[in-house]
């Protein structure tokens, strides 16, 4: 089968809400990581053959063929097409899994993954919006759905609280977790860890190249002090993912593109699955995908060198690693969600770029990717790094 590379990947660093993205429209923002894709690679604009962006809240500024907007705002000619697509939190990390696959069956050669989110410009459910306003429809899920499953809605904060219960997490453990997600983020970006992956975004004439959510000087206590979002409950805002303005992307390539534009990998993609389970504990679904995928590619957990497992609540990642005897040591080692921000559609090349490059920085082979998504849906991706 026809191997499918990565030449560059990238992302902007994470802004807060209201923060300091909060003035750049989210098709701009995604504009700039198409060029830095581009520019990186030493790549003509004109041979990209698609770009694949996902993004959650399709919405407002993000409505209206999205990604064909972040193509017209950015330098890549007006030849170039574009698609967005909806995999949930998943939804760039499914982006580059299409263009693989694009590569790999011969169809295309040059295409561009990549993701963007402004969650301060275009809020959480605003593309629900609609039906609760105008009394219209009784929202996405239908009286079908919500009988076969005797819900409501499907709440993935309900999610996080039925993993920590499953898998016995009280909420000490959680926050020591979110502590840890801050520790290793400030310690990676006092390092330069970030400085190969992140694109500067101008804000009032000065490029903002730092993630905004971090908190330097997070303890135990202030985490702790947070309110629980459900009484009796152990999930918080602080041991949860970040609102997060962003956008990311990765230039996936085939061996024959490689060739001809005189391209250097910096990855190989080994092996990707998509699957779904429940729906309603939900984000669960990352370690049935990630048995699988290991087993696709004769792999085992301890070949793996550095994994990345979205942040979305702690129990997911700690759930993942209790359940696949994990190390906690390779695992999200400059910080994650957390501490970073979680841009949803954006995140899934994000964590792409963090892990292709960390892999690189510290001389390791193996890395394998995973998100939890709305609908019990989860993505994994094996990367070598070259």
């Amino acid at each position: 089968m026809a191997e499918a590379y990565i030449v560059e990947a990238v992302r902007t660093a994470g802004g807060r809400r209201n923060g300091k993205l909060a003035g750049w429209h989210p098709a701009d923002m995604a504009g700039e990581v198409l060029n830095a894709l581009v520019d990186r690679a030493g790549l003509d604009p004109a041979v990209v053959e698609d770009v694949i962006l996902g993004c959650v809240t399709q919405a407002g500024e993000q409505a209206f063929a999205f990604a064909r907007n972040a193509v017209l705002a950015s330098k890549l000619p007006v030849s170039v097409p574009a698609v967005t697509i909806d995999r949930q939190c998943g939804s760039s990390q499914q982006s580059v899994q299409f263009a693989a696959q694009a590569v790999m069956s011969g169809m295309q050669d040059v295409v561009i993954a990549a993701g963007a989110e402004s969650m301060t410009r275009v809020p959480m459910f605003s593309n629900t919006a609609y039906h609760a306003k105008e009394g219209v429809g009784v929202g996405p899920f239908s009286p079908r759905i919500q009988q076969r499953f005797g819900v409501e809605s499907f709440s993935q904060f309900g999610g996080a609280e039925m993993i920590a219960a499953k898998y016995g997490f009280d909420r000490e453990t959680l926050d020591r977790f979110a502590l840890e997600s801050h520790r290793r983020a400030a310690a990676a970006t006092k390092a330069g860890a970030f400085e190969r992956e992140i694109v500067p975004l101008d804000v009032d004439g000065v490029p903002h190249v730092t993630d905004e959510g971090i908190r330097y000087d997070a303890t135990l206590d202030s985490i702790g002090s947070v309110r629980l979002l459900q009484e009796g409950g152990v999930i918080s805002a602080a041991n949860a993912s970040q609102i997060c303005d962003g956008a990311s992307g990765a230039l996936v390539v085939s061996e024959r593109a490689l060739k001809d534009y005189g391209l250097t990998p910096i990855a190989r993609i080994v092996d990707m699955v998509v699957t779904a389970g429940d729906p309603v504990i939900m984000l669960e679904e990352p370690i049935p995908a990630t048995q699988k995928a290991l087993k696709r590619a004769g792999l085992r957990i301890e070949d793996i060198d550095l994994y990345e497992v979205n942040e979305a609540f702690a129990p997911v990642p700690l759930a993942w690693l209790k359940a696949l005897g994990g190390d906690p040591d390779k695992l999200n080692v400059n910080g994650g969600a957390i501490a970073l921000g979680h841009p949803l559609g954006a995140s899934g090349t994000k964590l792409m770029a963090t892990l292709v490059h960390a892999l690189k920085a510290r001389g390791k082979r193996y890395g394998l990717q995973t998100m939890c998504e709305g609908g019990g849906i989860a993505n994994v991706t094996i990367l070598e790094a070259l």
